[in-house]
């Protein structure tokens, strides 16, 4: 079974190009144009680590190939509107540090260094975190923690001082606002302006524990144990990272180890268990434990909540592989679109795909780390 996953994966880069890529089914559905965009960064990410975990350079050349099309010699990104600052836009810069590193290609560096100089520029709320995007003002979501603090901790240790201080005041600023002691979960978004239609108007919290947010939070706090050197930092990463799992534990579906869309309603009708955030949470899990942050333990967790997703979701048939289970996208407004309130009816209601990246890539991610495990899976 695990080994079709390579062929699954394989396939979706034979129906891929830059122009248009067969796992972004929210940029299908919108009838948009190929740019420079967060999803395609996080399976790009996961084709770096199947290249690296498989030993084929398939996977690294298609990434090459791919990001080839939108960086110019001088560094310039093709249909990246830095304008609308977005932490969005960072994440797929995390792959100019490893493509760098394989190729020596001097503009990944000059690349990276302009989206670096985006986040100094990117507005801040008073405690000094980024807002999600401009048109978000002085909101912070989980998602951003992972489109951008694990981009600004790679670039510290590839090109940086190594200072990490400013991608730690943050992480604190989530855990000190958006961590529920009762529920021990965190909330998808916070407004430290108290104004959001969404936002709670005493704490400036959205209301329900969304699994993806969550998702995204653990990921970036794994990948960012793995930038991290050894020290007071990178410990306190972790110790954030043993909370929100022991927290999340007792929410697992007991059958299949995986999560629900809204984590903290198990069973509620409309809910489901979810792929995607299921999936981060099988890669942080087995990550962590492998890392030595998580105690052993947790890799049999996070393999059993991975097995779970490939026996629900992970369906053939004759004409192919699909993964289902997805929730297509979700969010918290802007002002102009009052559906997106963060509400459990909300998050239920948001498409359920097949293929889609941000559940997609993440699976793959959690492969690589069964791969490490079991080399012959």
């Amino acid at each position: 079974m695990y080994k079709k996953i390579d062929s699954y994966v394989l396939h979706l880069i034979e129906q891929s190009s830059p122009e248009r890529t067969a796992w972004n089914i929210e940029r299908m559905r919108q009838g948009k144009a190929a740019s420079w965009n967060y999803i395609d960064g996080c399976m790009l990410t996961a084709l770096l680590e199947m290249a690296r975990i498989l030993e084929d350079r398939r996977y690294s050349d298609f990434v090459e190939t791919f990001v080839d099309s939108f960086i110019g010699e001088d560094g310039s990104i093709r249909t990246w509107e830095r304008d609308k600052q977005t932490l969005d836009d960072i994440n797929e810069g995390r792959v100019l540090f490893p493509l760098y590193q394989m190729t020596g290609k001097e503009k990944y560096r000059l690349a990276a260094d302009k989206l670096h100089r985006a986040l100094l520029e990117q507005p801040r709320t008073h405690e000094g975190s980024w807002w999600h995007k401009a048109i978000y003002p002085n909101q912070v979501w989980l998602d951003g923690i992972y489109m951008a603090q694990v981009f600004a901790a790679m670039y510290e240790k590839h090109f940086g001082q190594s200072d990490y201080s400013d991608v730690v005041k943050q992480l604190r600023v989530v855990r000190r606002h958006m961590f529920d002691e009762q529920k021990r979960l965190y909330c998808h978004g916070y407004d430290a302006s108290r104004t959001a239609f969404w936002a709670d108007k005493e704490t400036g919290l959205s209301q329900s524990f969304w699994l993806r947010a969550m998702g995204w939070f653990a990921i970036a706090l794994v990948d960012l144990a793995e930038t991290l050197p050894q020290g007071s930092e990178r410990s306190e990463v972790a110790a954030l990272l043993l909370e929100m799992m022991a927290g999340l534990l007792p929410y697992a579906d007991e059958a299949t180890g995986m999560y629900w869309q809204v984590v903290d309603h198990p069973g509620r009708p409309g809910n489901y268990l979810e792929t995607s955030g299921s999936s981060m949470m099988a890669y942080a899990m087995l990550k962590g434990a492998r890392l030595g942050i998580l105690p052993k333990e947790y890799a049999a967790k996070g393999q059993k909540t991975f097995d779970g997703i490939v026996a629900k979701y992970l369906a053939f048939h004759d004409e192919g592989i699909d993964l289902g289970g997805i929730c297509l996208v979700a969010g918290l407004g802007p002002e102009n679109n009052r559906r997106r309130d963060g509400t459990y009816a909300y998050y239920i209601s948001e498409p359920v795909v097949n293929n889609d990246a941000k559940g997609v890539a993440p699976l793959v991610l959690a492969y690589t780390e069964v791969r490490r495990i079991i080399p012959k899976a």
